[in-house]
């Protein structure tokens, strides 16, 4: 019975330290801007609120997505989102976004289905197809950039960064648990 309760101890406290560098790891990885130039930046959806405007959240995806536009370090900007609760499309009310901060139309391509992380990667790898760009900037949440280039590299795109708004709030907290199981099983 001993051996049983030493064995469990351990393998406790490596389930919590795997929990914990995998933790650091994603919140490090999240926050690194290595500064390159891409193609194109890949910008995830997040919630439109009943009155159709955007979560301060997504606001400010967008507007880290405007950044490396003027700072000329993308040249197209794909907005990803799905039809959320609130009756309205992320892609196209991302478009507006940035389509009145002087984004010019002509940029901004729309996924109006990418409901969530995997089909954003699915959409955008056949839309890749179609137009052959090289490289891309993923733009989301710190917490969620690991778990999204590791999709997007295992769907064989190559060049992959990120950036991600510096934003804060308490759900972060709630999120970066989610991503730990969330990162082995997708």
């Amino acid at each position: 019975m001993k051996k049983l309760i030493k064995y469990l101890k351990f393998i406790i406290v490596l389930i919590i330290s795997w929990f914990v560098i995998h933790t650091v790891y994603i919140i490090t990885d999240g926050f690194y801007d290595n500064g390159k130039k891409a193609d194109i930046a890949i910008i995830l959806g997040n919630k439109v609120n009943e009155d159709g405007t955007l979560s301060t959240r997504l606001e400010k995806r967008l507007e880290t997505g405007i950044e490396l536009y003027k700072n000329h370090r993308i040249k197209k900007i794909r907005v990803s989102g799905g039809l959320g609760k609130e009756g309205f499309y992320e892609g196209d009310k991302m478009k507006e976004f940035l389509v009145n901060n002087s984004i010019p139309d002509s940029v901004i391509l729309v996924d109006n289905y990418g409901n969530n992380t995997r089909l954003t990667v699915e959409n955008t790898s056949k839309f890749q197809e179609k137009y052959k760009f090289k490289s891309i900037i993923i733009v989301s949440q710190y917490f969620h950039v690991t778990r999204t280039k590791k999709l997007f590299e295992n769907r064989g795109f190559e060049n992959v960064s990120s950036a991600n708004p510096k934003y804060f709030e308490w759900r972060d907290s709630y999120s970066i648990l989610r991503e730990f199981p969330a990162y082995y099983t997708q």
